[in-house]
């Protein structure tokens, strides 16, 4: 008997440039909120659940202890970007008459920031920067991360896999497509290609 078919989908991600013209994008009433909270989903990989419980006593210095899936700490390092978008949305986070005291991201209203709300700003920054795309969620950010890691800092997966917080390598394979350009790339690095 023949296994079924399974349909592979190319992942969906941003490229580079894309990611640099949506952090261009952030503009308005709380741009540093949303430049801190974009710049760690593209830097950082982490997922919706954990950016909007990040309380600011969890971040020391370059780390981040975050909760993950199954309800698992652990520790994401924060590169410059990361920590100047922090300190810059800091400076300007209200400080009277907040709810949730030690959250980092704050709604409106001065409580925790929901994961509705994140993925409304993500969505409006997406069509701001130009790419109109529905695929385009706080979860491929995530991805994006992990695409731009592995493709631009020579990220081995299991640095990776401990990066995303997954509990398998498979999990993290997902993550580690080759795009066209590097296919491209190998067969034209053949030495008959020339021939």
């Amino acid at each position: 008997m023949e296994s079924p078919k399974i349909n592979k989908r190319h992942p969906v991600y941003l490229t580079l440039e894309q990611s640099k013209r949506l952090l261009d994008s952030i503009k308005g009433r709380n741009k540093e909120r949303d430049f801190a909270i974009i710049t760690l989903f593209l830097n950082c990989g982490l997922r919706l659940s954990e950016l909007v419980s990040i309380d600011i006593s969890k971040i020391k210095g370059d780390t981040l202890t975050v909760v993950g899936k199954g309800n698992k700490e652990r520790t994401v390092y924060l590169n410059k970007a990361c920590i100047k978008a922090i300190n810059s949305y800091l400076a300007v986070r209200p400080k009277d008459g907040v709810v949730d005291k030690d959250a980092l991201f704050l709604s409106e209203r001065k409580k925790r920031i929901d994961k509705r709300t994140v993925e409304k700003l993500v969505k409006k920054y997406i069509v701001s920067a130009g790419l109109l795309n529905d695929k385009y969620t706080p979860h491929k950010l995530r991805h994006t991360a992990a695409t731009l890691m592995y493709k631009y800092g020579k990220v081995d997966i299991r640095a990776l896999q401990h990066i995303l917080g997954h509990e398998s390598v498979s999990t993290t394979q997902i993550y580690t497509h080759i795009d066209d350009e590097i296919l491209r790339d190998a067969v034209k690095s053949n030495p008959l290609s020339e021939e």
